[in-house]
């Protein structure tokens, strides 16, 4: 239930087209709630008929053209019902700590490699996220709540590459 809420998030942020939506997503929502391109315009279909959302009228019509899409007042009250809603932690599914747990039965051939791919992955996103961090939220550009928001919603993200560089470094220690 929550792509609806993610699409209906950055475009209350910012009216876009289907493509600009998807290519705003994967520069930021998308580092937490991932979606295909095909989720996304099918989600946005949905939003349209449950009447969330609308295309803009575009100012000449020609064929073939982006719809730009805006949130209408139903759908910026869904979101805000959704905010407020109660939702329980998720369990964790993460495959390579299954991936571990098989190693310890069929043997570990191979998993250091993998550990050690993963711990290059994670310290490339810490980067990443800390290279953000830096670029468009310095301290003195956090004095708004919603800017105090997405900054946390970053933190989040770079307190867990932090987790996991670090325990990927232990289990390797331990490992040798």
């Amino acid at each position: 239930m929550s792509l609806p809420h993610a699409i209906l998030t950055a475009l209350l942020e910012k009216p876009s087209s289907g493509l600009e939506l998807t290519r705003r997503f994967d520069k930021s929502i998308g580092y937490f709630w991932s979606a295909t391109h095909q989720q996304i315009y099918r989600e946005l279909g949905r939003l349209e008929q449950a009447g969330h959302i609308r295309a803009l009228p575009a100012p000449v019509p020609t064929r073939g053209q982006r719809k730009e899409y805006e949130v209408l007042p139903a759908g910026r009250a869904e979101l805000g019902t959704w905010v407020a809603r109660p939702e329980d932690p998720k369990p964790m599914r993460a495959a390579l700590l299954l991936r571990m747990r098989a190693a310890a039965v069929v043997g570990a051939a191979g998993l250091r490699a993998e550990l050690s791919r993963h711990l290059a992955l994670h310290r490339e996103q810490l980067e990443e996220y800390l290279a953000i961090e830096s670029r468009d939220f310095p301290a003195e550009r956090r004095s708004t709540e919603p800017d105090r928001l997405r900054h946390l919603v970053l933190r989040g993200g770079i307190d867990m590459e932090r987790f996991w560089v670090e325990w990927l470094t232990s289990a390797l220690a331990e490992l040798e």
